[in-house]
């Protein structure tokens, strides 16, 4: 795993909080009108279909008012910038608690999408976010792993869209920004360097890649993109070349091509 960054980025803990609930409750309010055919259809997401993907989407934010029902932890073990490069470790687990959740809910999920909002509403009223939680990885602050629901919900959100067309479920501002710039930190976190600048505007840039420092001026290493095309690149959802190939990304100079350091979750 590759060392956290001394210094991380701070998030408004409020629009954090907020763009949380909002986001859940736009795919809440999507996945309630999806008929058992548009349940039943394929996600990119290996075998899961709608309903598994569905019932995912609630566990991201179930597992708040869960891990707050617990006893809190005594020590801090996982920074922030650590927790992209340590959820391929969880994979087969998580996927065994979805089916879980997705079978115990059946029919139900509008459901179970109204008792998880109710619990975590009910459960961060009362909690700071300095609280530690205990995540599959080890302690964070609530504040942290709120974060990573961003990234999360934004991701699945795009995964639902993609599998149900004409769907068209929302994405807040904040939680999309929160998402983009946490990835685009964890890359400067794999490839420290500051040869190339890695555009996602209007939410991140990040210097990283080793090489010549650039100082001043147009870096001579550039790569644009926007924040959904960069979220997909980062979480596997589309490669480099077939980004560039829609011009969806644009790549400037030698040290510009990013294909080997993507994707950076799996």
């Amino acid at each position: 795993m590759p060392p956290a960054k001394k210094r991380t980025r701070s998030y408004d803990s409020a629009k954090i909080r907020t763009a949380v609930l909002a986001q859940f409750g736009a795919v809440r309010e999507a996945v309630a009108t999806l008929t058992p055919e548009q349940l039943a259809r394929p996600t990119r997401l290996g075998d899961w279909t709608v309903h598994e993907l569905s019932a995912h989407l609630a566990m991201v934010l179930g597992t708040v008012h869960r891990y707050l029902g617990l006893p809190e932890p005594a020590t801090h073990e996982v920074p922030l910038m650590d927790w992209p490069f340590a959820t391929v470790t969880a994979a087969a687990q998580v996927d065994v608690d979805t089916r879980e959740i997705a079978e115990n809910a059946g029919t139900e999920l509008d459901e179970l999408f109204t008792r998880t909002l109710t619990g975590i509403e009910e459960s961060l009223a009362a909690a700071p976010d300095s609280r530690l939680v205990p995540s599959r990885f080890g302690a964070m602050t609530l504040g942290d792993f709120l974060v990573t629901r961003t990234v999360e919900l934004t991701v699945h959100t795009d995964d639902l869209n993609d599998a149900v067309p004409g769907l068209d479920v929302p994405y807040d501002r904040q939680c999309v920004a929160a998402c983009t710039r946490l990835l685009a930190d964890a890359l400067a976190v794999k490839a420290p360097g500051a040869s190339t600048e890695v555009r996602v505007p209007p939410y991140a840039v990040v210097q990283c890649v080793e090489g010549p420092r650039h100082t001043r001026g147009t870096p001579p290493n550039v790569v644009e993109t926007d924040p959904l095309t960069w979220i997909r690149l980062a979480t596997g959802r589309t490669d480099w070349k077939t980004a560039l190939d829609a011009a969806k990304v644009s790549a400037s100079g030698e040290r510009a091509d990013l294909s080997d350091l993507l994707p950076i979750m799996g």
